[in-house]
């Protein structure tokens, strides 16, 4: 990616991410977060990746992709008020699988630190994984 399409990519998630507080008030709308914004390099498309609070890998966000993508004409129209570009990008928006699959694993991580916590406190080991040497 370009130093200028980054630029813009930076740009669009800022002015996006007020534009969605502030302007859409569909209650199908859960707090959304843009993750990450990747611009083509014709500057003509912007995939916008979101994650939604609550939201895992099994349930996707389906209402608010829809609502957020059906949007996407208005909100390009938002951003064409505060971008200092000829061209405005046409808006897609994704639900954001990588970070939905970063939280999954986290949370399997620690999970299995707890369960290994509590079998050695059931062994009376001082550490798990670590056997007394009495």
């Amino acid at each position: 990616m370009s130093q200028r399409t980054q630029r813009l990519a930076d740009q669009v998630q800022r002015d996006l991410s007020v534009l969605i507080r502030e302007e859409i008030k569909d209650p199908r709308i859960r707090m959304v977060t843009i993750s990450a914004v990747k611009v083509s390099p014709d500057m003509g498309y912007a995939d916008v990746y979101v994650t939604v609070l609550g939201a895992t890998l099994e349930e996707k966000p389906d209402d608010s992709l829809k609502v957020l993508n059906a949007a996407a004409g208005f909100l390009r129209g938002g951003l064409g008020r505060g971008l200092k570009t000829r061209i405005i990008p046409h808006i897609r928006f994704h639900f954001d699988e990588a970070t939905a699959r970063g939280n999954r694993m986290a949370a399997l991580i620690t999970t299995a630190v707890k369960e290994d916590l509590e079998r050695a406190e059931a062994r009376g080991e001082s550490e798990p994984g670590i056997a007394d040497e009495t």
